[in-house]
C-alpha cells in the first residue's frame, strides 16, 4: 500500500537526512546547536527511538511477508549418505560401504492455510507501514509543538522583563512624589507590592522556559542555541471546509484508523486460515534417490530411482487443536473490531477539538490584537493622568500589568494556532513535506 501521502514523507525523510548530513560533517566534532524549526525535525528523526523502533517492526513485517510468500515456492533439498556397514548373517561377516543420493523437489499445489497466513503477512505489512508513517507524522508535529513552546517562553520572559523595567520607571516616579510629600507611602507599597509580583512571575517564566528547551532537547537530542522568531506577518491559512469534511478525511485517511483497518482485516484473514486446517492439502513431488543400500541399510545392488507425483492429504482428527485455533481467531478479531471502532471515536474527537481550536484561536487572536492596542493606549493615559494628578499610582500599575499580560496572551494564542493547525493535518492524515516547509517559513531568523 502506498498512498500519496506516503510519498511525501518519504521526500521529506530523504530531503531532512540530506540536509541532516550536510549540517553535521564531522562526527568527532562538537555538535553545533540547533537554531531554526528544520535542525530539530532533521535531529529528531535521527534521534527517535520511537520512530527506529516503528522501523524495525516494519522491517520485521516484511521479513515475515517474504517467509509467507517462501512457502509457496517450490522446495529444493539434496542429500547424501556414505556408511561403513558390517554385516553378520548365517554365520557369515561382510563389510561393505554404502551411498545414497537423493534430490527432492516439493510445490505446493493447494493449502488453504499457507496461502491465508501469505495474505495475512502482506496486510500486517501495509498496516506496520502505516503506524511508521503515523509515527513519524507524530514525531514532526511533536517537534513543532516544543520548538514554539519554547519561543513562547522566551516571548514572555522578555515581555515580564519590559513590564518589570516599566514598573521600576514607576515606582521610581512614584518615590519621587513621595519625597516631595505628593504621593502617599501606600501608595509605594502598591508599586512595590506590583513590582515583586512581576519579579516572581519572571522566576516562574525562568523555570517554564528551562523546561521548555529541555523538553525540546529531549525529543531531539539537539542543544537548543538561539532559535528563530515567529514573523509578525506570518499567519495560519483558513480553513477551507467544514468540520465534518475534517472528520471524513480522517476516517479515511488517518494512518492509525488505516492500520487498524488492516489490523482487522488481518484478523479475519487468520480465522480463514485456521478454517483452511479442515480442508485438505495438495502438493507434487519430484525426487530422484541413487542407493546402492536398501532398508536397515542391507547392500543391494545399485539404484537410481526417479519418481514424479501428487500428493493428497486429508486431516480427520486432530484432538480439538483445529476448532480451538479458530476459536481463539475468532476472539482475536472481535479485539480488533473493538479496537477500530476505538480509534475512530477517539480520532473523530481530536479532529473536532483540533478544528474548534484551531477556528477558535482565529477569533481570539483578533480580539487580543485590539486588547494589546486598547491596553497600550490605555496605560499610557494612566501614565499622562498621573502626571497631571488625575488617577491613582493603582491606575497606572493596573494599566501597565494588562498591558503586558494583553502582550503575552497574544503570543501564546498565535503559537497555539500553529500547533492547532498541525495536529488537525496530522490527524486527518494529510501532513505533507510542504506543510512542514510552510510552517519553517513562518519563523526568520531573530537577528532580523
Amino acid at each position: 500500500m502506498r498512498t500519496t501521502w506516503v510519498f511525501s514523507n518519504k521526500v521529506l525523510l530523504s530531503v531532512l537526512v540530506v540536509l541532516s548530513l550536510s549540517h553535521h560533517t564531522h562526527s568527532d566534532a562538537q555538535p553545533i546547536p540547533g537554531s531554526s524549526l528544520e535542525d530539530f525535525f532533521n535531529a529528531a528523526i535521527n534521534f527517535s527511538t520511537e520512530l527506529r523502533i516503528s522501523e524495525e517492526n516494519l522491517k520485521i513485517g516484511t521479513a515475515r511477508k517474504n517467509a509467507a510468500n517462501s512457502q509457496l515456492l517450490p522446495q529444493i533439498s539434496a542429500g547424501a549418505s556414505i556408511s561403513d556397514n558390517r554385516l553378520n548373517q548365517f554365520n557369515q561377516s561382510r563389510e561393505f560401504d554404502g551411498e545414497r543420493y537423493f534430490l527432492s523437489l516439493t510445490q505446493v499445489l493447494f493449502n488453504w492455510q499457507t496461502f491465508s497466513e501469505r495474505k495475512r503477512a502482506s496486510i500486517v505489512e501495509d498496516q506496520l507501514e502505516e503506524e511508521y508513517y503515523f509515527q513519524l507524522a507524530t514525531i514532526l508535529a511533536d517537534v513543532a509543538e516544543r520548538y514554539f513552546n519554547v519561543l513562547q517562553a522566551n516571548n514572555a520572559l522578555d515581555s515580564i522583563d519590559s513590564e518589570i523595567d516599566a514598573l521600576s520607571n514607576q515606582l521610581e516616579q512614584i518615590q519621587s512624589l513621595f519625597d516631595r510629600q505628593l504621593a502617599q507611602v501606600t501608595d509605594i507599597y502598591q508599586g512595590e507590592a506590583s513590582l515583586a509580583a512581576a519579579q516572581a512571575e519572571e522566576l516562574r517564566l525562568e523555570a517554564e522556559l528551562a523546561l521548555a528547551r529541555e523538553s525540546l532537547r529531549s525529543v531531539s537530542g539537539l542543544e537548543v542555541g538561539p532559535l528563530y522568531r515567529l514573523s509578525d506577518s506570518s499567519s495560519v491559512p483558513e480553513l477551507e471546509f467544514d468540520q465534518q469534511y475534517y472528520v471524513d478525511q480522517a476516517q479515511e485517511n488517518n494512518q492509525l484508523i488505516r492500520a487498524s483497518k488492516l489490523a482487522l482485516s488481518a484478523a479475519r484473514e487468520r480465522v480463514s486460515g485456521q478454517r483452511g486446517a479442515y480442508a485438505p492439502t495438495f502438493s507434487f513431488i519430484a525426487q530422484r534417490q541413487d542407493s546402492d543400500v536398501g532398508f536397515d541399510n542391507l547392500p543391494i545392488a545399485r539404484t537410481d530411482n526417479t519418481y514424479v507425483g501428487i500428493n493428497l492429504s486429508i486431516p480427520i482428527y486432530r484432538g480439538g487443536s483445529n476448532r480451538a485455533a479458530v476459536s481463539e481467531a475468532l476472539s482475536m478479531q472481535n479485539i480488533a473490531e473493538y479496537e477500530l471502532r476505538a480509534t475512530q471515536l477517539q480520532t473523530r474527537e481530536r479532529v473536532r477539538s483540533a478544528y474548534l481550536l484551531l477556528e477558535a484561536s482565529r477569533t481570539q487572536i483578533e480580539a487580543a490584537r485590539i486588547l494589546v492596542e486598547s491596553t497600550e493606549l490605555a496605560a499610557e493615559a494612566m501614565q499622562q493622568g498621573f502626571a497631571l494628578g488625575t488617577v491613582t499610582s493603582v491606575d497606572v500599575l493596573n494599566a501597565l500589568r494588562d498591558q503586558f499580560r494583553a502582550e503575552r496572551d497574544l503570543q501564546r494564542t498565535r503559537y497555539e494556532q500553529i500547533t492547532y493547525y498541525l495536529f488537525l493535518k496530522r490527524e486527518t492524515g494529510v501532513l505533507k513535506a510542504e506543510d512542514m516547509i510552510e510552517v519553517g517559513a513562518w519563523l526568520e531568523p531573530a537577528s532580523l
